[in-house]
């Protein structure tokens, strides 16, 4: 505020004052990348997304440990954690994971964890999906 008087007192009196106001905001995008061939496919056959067992997953996971997506099932993304792990995003009823197809971004929330019922996946044309939940994926047994 004392430099705005400061200038007021120094501009000439026959002038009219212009002031200005400046805001600065930051926003944060994380993309997360389709995994590359060989560590798990972009997309899989309907039939392999049975390969896997859901379990219940957390309510949140930190967005620091996730490494790369793949589209699997219809309403879900999988994401491979950084200690191997796990999990499948379900989206909200309605939403599709074809459009995630080529990764997706996330807004990171000041804790620094992707939530489910909390945050939304950002597909690049456009679509956008809520969390539902998270489920904790197992290696299915072959006897099953």
């Amino acid at each position: 505020m004392l430099p705005s008087v400061l200038l007021l007192l120094v501009a000439p009196a026959g002038e009219p004052v212009r002031l200005a106001q400046m805001m600065i905001e930051q926003r944060v995008i994380i993309r997360v990348p389709i995994a590359k061939k060989g560590r798990a496919p972009a997309h899989i056959a309907p039939q392999a997304g049975r390969a896997w067992k859901e379990k219940k997953g957390p309510r949140c996971i930190a967005l620091r440990s996730i490494r790369s997506a793949s589209v699997v099932v219809d309403n879900g993304v999988d994401l491979l954690l950084a200690d191997n792990h796990r999990y499948r995003a379900r989206l909200e009823r309605g939403c599709n994971s074809n459009g995630f197809y080529s990764g997706f971004y996330v807004e990171p929330d000041g804790d620094g964890s992707l939530c489910s019922g909390r945050d939304e996946l950002q597909a690049r044309s456009g679509l956008t999906c809520i969390i539902g939940s998270f489920r904790r994926l197992e290696p299915a047994d072959p006897e099953d």
